[in-house]
C-alpha cells in the first residue's frame, strides 16, 4: 500500500497511472486532512478507486508532548499508530520558535537511533534501530502544524533530530520533495536544512538533487585527532574529505553551509582549537567562494548520572570567540532551547 502523505503528485500519478492534475488534488486533500471517502471535484471515479485500493494514510501516534517551562520549545514523542511503545519505535520531534512571533521551524528525526555514536549526542548512545520512512518524516511536520494556533505557521524544517539524514537519504529526499510541493506542505526549500556529521557522498547527492536545500555540518573539532575522538565517523571519512564535499556543495548551489560546533570544557574549547577552526573557515571561503555560517553551541547534558562532558564556562567561550574574531571569523551563538524537557541539541533520546 502506498503511504499517500509520503508522495508528491508526480510520484502518485506515476504509481497509479492517473493524471497529474488529479494527483495534485488528491495530495492536496491528504495534506489538508480532507476525507478521501468523499469524491473530489474533477477527479475521475476510476482514479479515486485506484487511490482507495492501493493507497492509505498511515498515522503517527503521540506518546507524549512536553512544553518547556524556560522558552516556547515543545517536544513530541511519536511512534507508528499500530505499534507499541517499544524503544525500537519511538522518535522525537521539536517545535522551534523563530524570532518572528507565530513562526516555527520543525526539527525532524530521520532515524530511530543513530549508528554514528557521536560522544556528545544522546541519540548516538542508542545505536541504530531503523530508518524512518518518508511519510513518517512528513508526518512529524503535520503533527506540529496541527498544534498551531490562528496566524501561526511552520516556516522551515531542519533535519537535526534523531539519526544521520545522509544515511537515510533516499527517504529524506522523498520527504523534502513532499514538504516543498505546493500541493502538500508548500515549505520553501531554502528554509530546509539537512545536517550531517559528515558523509561526503550524501553531501554531493544533496547538492545535485536538491540544490535549494541548505547544508548543515557538525564539526566536533577542526583538529582531526580531536574530532576522531568525539566523532567516530572521522575514521571512515576524514574532515578533509567532508569539507571537500561541502565545497562542491557550495560551488554547485551557491549556498553558505551552516557549521555547528558544540564547545566541551577542556576538550575542544582551547586556543589551538579556535585557531584551527579559523583556518578551516578561511580556507573554505577561499576555495568555495562562500563563507560558512558558524554557530557555536553550548553543551547540553545528555545524562544526569553518566555524562562525560561539561559545559564550557562563559569566560572561556568568550575567549574562543575572540580568537576567531581576531582572525576575521564571526560567529553566531545559536540558542538551543527546551533543555529542561530534553529537547535541546544533542539531548534527543526518545525515552518512554
Amino acid at each position: 500500500m502506498l503511504a499517500l502523505q509520503g508522495l508528491t503528485p508526480v510520484a502518485l500519478a506515476e504509481s497509479l497511472a492517473i493524471s497529474l492534475a488529479e494527483a495534485r488534488k488528491i495530495v492536496s486533500a491528504v495534506h489538508r486532512d480532507r476525507d478521501l471517502g468523499v469524491p473530489l471535484a474533477e477527479v475521475r471515479r476510476v482514479s479515486m478507486e485506484a487511490v482507495r485500493t492501493h493507497g492509505h494514510v498511515p498515522a503517527l501516534a503521540l506518546v507524549r508532548e512536553e512544553s518547556s517551562r524556560l522558552d516556547p520549545f515543545r517536544k513530541l514523542l511519536l511512534r507508528r499508530a499500530n505499534m507499541d511503545d517499544s524503544k525500537d519505535e519511538l522518535f522525537e520531534t521539536v517545535r522551534i520558535p523563530l524570532e518572528r512571533p507565530g513562526r516555527f521551524s520543525v526539527c525532524v528525526s530521520s532515524q530511530v537511533g543513530c549508528a554514528l555514536a557521536c560522544t556528545f549526542c544522546a541519540t548516538g548512545r542508542l545505536g541504530l534501530r531503523r530508518n524512518l520512512e518518508s511519510w513518517e518524516i512528513v508526518e512529524q511536520v503535520r503533527w506540529v502544524r496541527r498544534g498551531l494556533g490562528p496566524g501561526e505557521r511552520v516556516h522551515g524544517v531542519v533535519f537535526q533530530g534523531m539519526g544521520e539524514p545522509m544515511a537515510n537519504l533516499d527517504r529524506v529526499i522523498e520527504a523534502i520533495r513532499v514538504l516543498c510541493d505546493p500541493s502538500a506542505q508548500a515549505i520553501d526549500a531554502r528554509a530546509i536544512t539537512v545536517c550531517t556529521s559528515g558523509l561526503p557522498t550524501g553531501i554531493r547527492r544533496l547538492a545535485r538533487e536538491l540544490p535549494k536545500v541548505r547544508l548543515g555540518l557538525s564539526l566536533g573539532s577542526a583538529i582531526p585527532e580531536a574530532r576522531r575522538r568525539l566523532m567516530p565517523i572521522d575514521d571512515s571519512f576524514s574532515l578533509d574529505a567532508v569539507l571537500d564535499a561541502a565545497i562542491e556543495h557550495a560551488r554547485t548551489t551557491g549556498l553558505s553551509p551552516m557549521w555547528a560546533m558544540t564547545l566541551l570544557h577542556g576538550v575542544n574549547d582551547g586556543e589551538e582549537h579556535a585557531q584551527a577552526l579559523a583556518h578551516r573557515v578561511l580556507d573554505f571561503a577561499q576555495r568555495s567562494g562562500v563563507r560558512p555560517r558558524l554557530s557555536i553551541l553550548a553543551y547540553n547534558r545528555i545524562d544526569e548520572d553518566d555524562d562525560p562532558f561539561t559545559r564550557t564556562p562563559i569566560e572561556r567561550e568568550d575567549r574562543f570567540r575572540e580568537i576567531l574574531r581576531q582572525r576575521g571569523v564571526f560567529t553566531h551563538k545559536r540558542y538551543s532551547g527546551g533543555s529542561d524537557v530534553g529537547a535541546a541539541c544533542g539531548q534527543l533520546a526518545a525515552r518512554p
